[in-house]
């Protein structure tokens, strides 16, 4: 199941206001969708706003923290999950569900680790970059939203796993222990940002 998170900032102590998610199954995706605001109990900054368009205004009648993460995972059940940057959306995941008790124990797969197995650690692995590369177009106007950024990484993803099975990881489980092997990638860039935020 492939998601993604818009929040109210970058930081951890920041919140959820949007999250997303779709399934595939043998290949493609199955037409299940899963998408909501979140109200998160907070005002939403103007600068994340014009990220990503979600507004106080928006929010006001959504589901609670609790509500939206319940039903997530429900969706999410019994699925791996695949997110671009996955540390990201599953520290939001996790620092949430110890409000809200929605755990999420799921086996985590990250688009940003397939990019790098195949073109390497020096190559871009932004979501846009990796777009680009393979020819997916996101529609103008989905770009930072939550259902559009999910749907440009599952068409990713769907590129990506074909590209490897092609050069010889054909089972999943040697995918996700070859993926492993490529996690310092997105440690470094997290930190990095992190730094540029105290900076």
């Amino acid at each position: 199941m492939v998601f993604d998170t818009e929040t109210t900032g970058l930081d951890p102590s920041d919140r959820i206001v949007q999250i997303a998610g779709v399934r595939i199954a043998r290949g493609r995706l199955t037409g299940e969708r899963f998408e909501t605001l979140v109200n998160p109990g907070c005002p939403i900054p103007a600068s994340s706003t014009a990220v990503h368009g979600v507004t106080d205004a928006m929010v006001a009648d959504a589901p609670d923290m609790t509500a939206a993460l319940t039903a997530f995972r429900h969706f999410a059940e019994d699925t791996v999950l695949v997110a671009h940057n996955a540390p990201f959306d599953m520290g939001f995941l996790r620092n949430a569900a110890l409000d809200t008790g929605a755990h999420f124990d799921n086996r985590v797969l990250d688009t940003v680790l397939l990019s790098a197995m195949l073109w390497g650690q020096s190559a871009p692995h932004s979501l846009d970059a990796l777009t680009e590369r393979l020819g997916i177009v996101i529609p103008e106007g989905d770009r930072h939203t939550a259902m559009g950024d999910t749907l440009a990484t599952a068409e990713a993803y769907l590129r990506l796993i074909a590209a490897l099975e092609a050069k010889g990881l054909e089972r999943f489980e040697d995918i996700l222990t070859e993926a492993r092997r490529h996690r310092r990638l997105i440690e470094d860039a997290n930190n990095r940002a992190a730094e540029a935020r105290k900076s």
